[in-house]
């Protein structure tokens, strides 16, 4: 219902701001000329016979080509028959059974922060791992949920390797400083000591807030015990179904590794060489890696379960299989309802214009005013927190920031690279507060999905869970960005903060 409220909003102010007239023109780089050409944003008015026509012949589609829908589902397949066989179960029971609460916490941390390097994938991942995580744990499995969301968000933009977005980014970035540098030069290393901090001070960060804050506030999870159902122990068969599971694994993961491998004999089959970096490659719309990944990952969790449920002998038939495929998306019709409506309300905000008229308005602000130093940094840090709550993709917005406030940094002293690092950390403050991102509706239906009480989990509830996340990351991110210009330490190789 808030979404469907949230989408009613958004077309009233769009008619009203399209009424008023808001427009904004900015200063776009134009990539061939290095100089700045004139682009005007205007608000679209959905309040209006052309907008309701939108809205009604766009709608199926906008559901139909959601992306999270699509990659949930074919995930979900995998999962499915990784839980069914009791793969899951078993690897997690080995895994977490000796280990500490803060252990198992810091470890899921630390792979959603690292797991930024394959991009929104991670989330429908991660987040349902995460429940089963804490739920073989005998833990709340809303712990887990809410902790994977809280990393995958404020360490969106932390990588100790060049991610495809930030290849993206990058170019904008060099583009930037053409406008005064046209020879200026990047390297794909220059962010990684600064990233390497930040990765664990976040890493650290979010597993304290978890044990310490949230754990505590949810409430305890109930389990469901059977009376004849005796305590799970991993014995002779489950020890073989995994051995098996895992080598098959291994098998698909190596064949898998050497085709996106460039350089060896009939290696790199999956790349696209028509891009110049690596994660390009790997990541470009055009490379067979980037378009079959979900699907890789998919049949990855098929192998790891079909092969144990062999070994373990809870996979006996073509029966058994095929129910097993199905079992994660038995009782998904709530998750369906709310990317439905999810869906609907991204598509009108971003067919609104609202989020491009503000960060450009954002832009032109910082451009226009006369800041240097410690401010500058603080309200670049700002307005990407800002910009990234009504335009969570941060290469649209860094192809609207980025032209103007690199120069002004270079301007101001500040390299583009650190400029850059800004911007990224930035980003991570409140990616995990903003519903006009794709993902958020993943973590809301997973949070309602394991959720024990009469009331629904509300879109404010699960804000609010995120709140200590967010507000802490920031200040730790400001931290370190300041410290490192304070004392002028290199953010890489050949970074810099300071030209």
């Amino acid at each position: 219902m808030t979404l469907i409220i949230m989408c009613g909003i958004a077309i009233l102010l769009s008619g009203v701001l399209s009424f008023i007239g808001a427009q904004v023109t900015y200063n776009k780089v134009d990539p061939n000329l290095l100089e700045y050409t004139p682009t005007t944003v205007q608000v679209n008015s959905l309040f209006s016979l052309s907008g309701l026509k939108y809205i009604f012949t766009n709608t199926v589609m906008n559901f139909i080509s959601f992306t999270p829908l699509s990659s949930l589902i074919i995930i979900l397949i995998g999962f499915g028959i990784m839980e069914k066989s009791g793969f899951l179960k078993t690897a997690i029971t080995l895994l977490t059974k000796k280990a500490k609460k803060k252990t198992v916490t810091f470890a899921l941390v630390l792979t959603c922060v690292l797991l930024s390097l394959v991009g929104d994938l991670s989330y429908i991942v991660m987040i349902p791992f995460a429940g089963v995580l804490y739920m073989y744990g005998k833990r709340n499995p809303a712990i887990g949920i809410v902790t994977a969301f809280a990393a995958l968000t404020c360490g969106s933009g932390l990588s100790v390797f060049l991610t495809s977005i930030d290849s993206s980014v990058l170019t904008h970035t060099i583009l930037g400083a053409g406008i005064l540098d046209p020879g200026y030069h990047l390297s794909t290393f220059s962010f990684m000591f600064i990233m390497i901090a930040a990765i664990i001070a976040i890493s650290m960060l979010v597993t304290k807030i978890s044990e310490e804050y949230t754990a505590k506030k949810l409430a305890k999870y109930e389990f469901e015990v059977k009376e004849d159902e005796e305590e799970f122990k991993v014995g002779k068969l489950e020890k073989r179904g995994l051995a098996l599971a895992l080598i098959a694994g291994f098998i698909y993961l190596i064949i898998f590794i050497y085709n996106i491998i460039p350089g060896l004999p009939f290696s790199g089959n999956l790349l696209d060489y028509s891009q110049t970096f690596y994660i390009d490659k790997l990541f470009s719309y055009n490379s067979f890696f980037s378009n079959g990944f979900v699907f890789i990952i998919t049949m990855l969790f098929v192998i790891f379960g079909f092969f144990y449920g062999i070994g373990a002998k809870t996979i006996k038939n073509n029966k058994d299989f095929s129910d097993a495929l199905g079992h994660s998306l038995d009782g998904t019709g709530k998750i369906l309802v709310l990317i439905f409506f999810a869906a609907t309300f991204v598509s009108i905000f971003k067919q609104t214009n609202i989020g491009t008229y503000i960060v450009a308005s954002l832009a032109n602000f910082l451009g226009n005013g006369n800041f240097s130093g410690f401010m500058l940094i603080f309200l670049l840090f700002i307005i990407s927190a800002l910009s990234t709550i009504f335009l969570p993709s941060s290469i649209l917005k860094w192809s609207i920031l980025g032209g103007i406030v690199v120069p002004v940094c270079m301007n101001a002293g500040i390299s583009p690279e650190f400029t850059q690092v800004i911007y990224r950390f930035g980003e991570c403050v409140t990616i995990g507060l903003t519903p006009m991102f794709a993902y958020f509706v993943i973590y809301l239906a997973y949070l309602e999905k394991y959720n024990q009480k009469s009331r629904p989990v509300s879109l404010f509830t699960s804000l609010k869970y995120q709140l200590p996340y967010s507000l802490l990351t920031g200040l730790v991110l400001l931290i370190i960005i300041i410290l490192w210009y304070v004392i002028g330490l290199p953010i890489g190789f050949g970074g810099s903060p300071v030209l």
